[in-house]
């Protein structure tokens, strides 16, 4: 099975690796692990001023901040993952990637909003959900 662990460095994401952690069915070393982050789209005016590479040199740093422990933890548990970083609306780009990438699942942590701040600013969870195409699991 193919799993995409979409990571975004918060506490959430240490709570859905310890949940994998004592999970063998999902962590185990028969699955393949693709690691992905997301980073926010720079507004077009901050690209111009700054430079693309400039921009593109941020996000890059700013990824393997948060891709660097995942692949540490993954390693000290027997797991070599593929790692992956994306720009753009990170519920959208998760569920493309997953598409892109033909994941069998998708596990997230989720930081448990409610129902009504969901509504009124969404959730990169309730994106992820309303366009990927593959069974999500969502760590609380």
């Amino acid at each position: 099975m193919k799993i995409l662990l979409a990571v975004d460095g918060s506490a959430h994401t240490k709570k859905m690796l310890a949940y994998l952690a004592t999970h063998n069915e999902l962590f185990a070393t028969v699955n393949d692990y693709v690691v992905l982050t997301v980073q926010p789209t720079i507004p077009p005016r901050v690209r111009s001023a700054v430079g693309k590479e400039a921009v593109d040199s941020y996000a890059l740093e700013e990824a393997e901040k948060v891709l660097a422990p995942v692949s540490e933890f993954l390693l000290r548990h027997g797991i070599d993952a593929k790692t992956s970083w994306k720009m753009g609306r990170a519920g959208e780009t998760i569920a493309q990637f997953a598409d892109a990438e033909k994941c069998d699942m998708v596990v997230m942590g989720s930081h448990g909003h409610s129902a009504l701040t969901n509504l009124v600013m969404g959730s990169v969870a309730t994106q992820v959900l309303a366009h990927c195409n593959v069974p999500v699991l969502l760590v609380r």
